[in-house]
């Protein structure tokens, strides 16, 4: 006998007693609210297990900690990585960021290359969709037309931004990893940083083996919220949480989902033959739930993303938070299925393929590093005498953005050095630097530092600019093309570590 089917209409029914007034306001009530803990445990000393010795500890394994493991393996150091979840790629594979943003600069030139263009390269026929080489710079209407619906094409430009197969992206960049010996440690928590004074010299992680530490010379942090520096007792600034009321995209927190069996090609139609009657489909939609995401084409036309209905006033550090997002993040994904099943175009058979199994944080901490980027300085231009890498700019009116290195190295402490969504930066600089291709780039650009800080006992603060320079070059990296300078350290940094 079959199984009774259950519509999503009734099932978001019986969903509604733990949100306000039964609705889906911005903000749904908890469960269960957090309150601050009444008591505390005093943990007993104890020995903990070196797991192992290494030249260069990467923690975290998403788009910056992937580049930076390669980068310094390919200086012929030892490198590990640590990584929490079952795979690697992090949000751009686990939290289904497919859309790889902008690459190029508004010209078409390739200014994010290097290991990620490298791992792009990588991914088989069928796992890429986005326009060729000689479209990028494209300002023809007809391509630009086309191309804006697949997300790339911005500003009248056809730009390389391609939605890719998340599931291609874990396993090439796997084995990028094991092919350059980097020894990969999956479902590995970090939750400590080991320092000695002011350096830090490795972590203490959590597994299904209990409680270890790796100890290393130089640890990359590539975590995305800053942990090993926070754990350390180093600086950051947070301002995740300034604007509660949904009014800025930094600030919110989501859970991307998938969708299968559509007809991208027959919503794309509708929504171009007759817009109006898109605009208010879409208008109901908001009124009968209360929100609406825009479904995006994938890298397939019977795939789509939807990026998530953005959640505001959440921390993406704040378990009780993220818990309720997750929760509220996936009845509303249900609640979007049922809505476009019965309304949209193209939609008719769609059902759901993937929920994110890593959840959306835009911005959490941020290192306060020996020069935050800064939009006064990007948008008058004015070039890095330590440039690492290269970020296309928001729009025409700005020319290429110059990333010092100063920006991936904390205040004080050493034996670290950071790359991903936490360098440096003001909260509006870090709206472009969080996204993938910018990771890549910072990520590489750690990976050289820890590489040559290694080789050499220098702290990385301590290490010539032009040197990482041109490591970043022969590993493919784009780099405007200036002399490069020293970057200016105080004498005692110079003695090392």
């Amino acid at each position: 006998m079959d199984e009774p089917q259950r519509d999503p209409e009734s099932y978001f029914a019986t969903a509604t007693g733990l949100f306000t007034d039964g609705g889906m306001p911005d903000r749904p009530r908890s469960p269960a609210p957090a309150r601050p803990p009444a008591a505390t445990i005093a943990e007993p000393a104890r020995e903990i297990p070196v797991h192992e010795e290494t030249d260069v500890l990467v923690v975290g394994g998403g788009p910056a900690g992937t580049a930076a493991a390669v980068a310094a393996a390919r200086l012929g150091q030892r490198v590990t990585l640590v990584e929490r979840y079952g795979d690697l790629g992090g949000l751009s594979a686990g939290g289904l960021v497919i859309w790889i943003d902008r690459m190029t600069d508004w010209a078409g030139t390739p200014v994010i290359a290097g290991i990620g263009a490298e791992l792009l390269d990588r991914l088989p026929a069928g796992a890429l969709a986005g326009p060729g080489p000689e479209l990028w710079g494209s300002t023809d209407p007809a391509q630009v037309a086309y191309w804006r619906e697949r997300l790339s094409a911005f500003r009248e430009t056809v730009c390389r931004s391609p939605m890719i197969d998340p599931e291609w992206l874990k396993i090439v960049s796997h084995e990028l990893l094991v092919g350059e010996r980097v020894r990969v440690l999956l479902h590995s928590w970090v939750v400590a940083a080991i320092t000695e004074e002011d350096t830090v010299r490795g972590v203490i992680f959590e597994s299904k083996q209990g409680r270890r530490a790796i100890l290393a010379k130089v640890v990359v942090d590539t975590t995305g919220d800053l942990d090993v520096i926070a754990q350390a007792g180093g600086a950051f600034v947070t301002d995740s949480l300034k604007d509660g009321t949904g009014g800025n995209v930094q600030h919110c927190v989501n859970t991307a989902f998938t969708w299968t069996g559509v007809d991208m090609k027959k919503w794309l139609a509708f929504k171009r033959d007759d817009p109006a009657a898109h605009r208010d489909l879409m208008a109901r939609g908001r009124e009968l739930l209360g929100y609406l995401d825009t479904p995006h084409a994938g890298w397939r036309d019977d795939v789509v993303v939807f990026m998530g209905p953005r959640m505001s006033g959440y921390s993406g550090i704040d378990v009780e938070d993220l818990s309720t997002v997750e929760l509220e993040s996936r009845r509303r994904m249900v609640a979007h299925l049922d809505f476009f099943r019965r309304e949209a175009p193209g939609f008719e058979g769609a059902w759901i393929m993937l929920a994110a199994p890593q959840i959306g944080v835009r911005m959490t901490r941020r290192l306060a590093g020996l020069h935050p980027m800064t939009a006064e300085e990007w948008r008058a231009g004015v070039p890095r005498p330590d440039e690492i890498g290269v970020s296309p700019s928001p729009s025409q009116k700005f020319p290429t953005i110059s990333v010092p290195y100063r920006a991936l190295v904390p205040e004080r402490l050493d034996g670290v050095v950071v790359g991903g969504r936490h360098v440096a930066s003001d909260a509006t600089t870090q709206a472009f630097m969080r996204e993938i291709p910018q990771c890549w780039m910072t990520g590489h650009a750690a990976g050289i530092a820890a590489g040559l800080a290694s080789r050499t006992g220098l702290a990385p603060r301590a290490l010539d600019a032009g040197e990482i320079r041109q490591e970043l070059r022969e590993q493919g990296a784009f780099l405007h093309e200036r002399e490069p300078a020293l970057l200016p350290v105080s004498p005692e940094s110079r003695a090392g570590r």
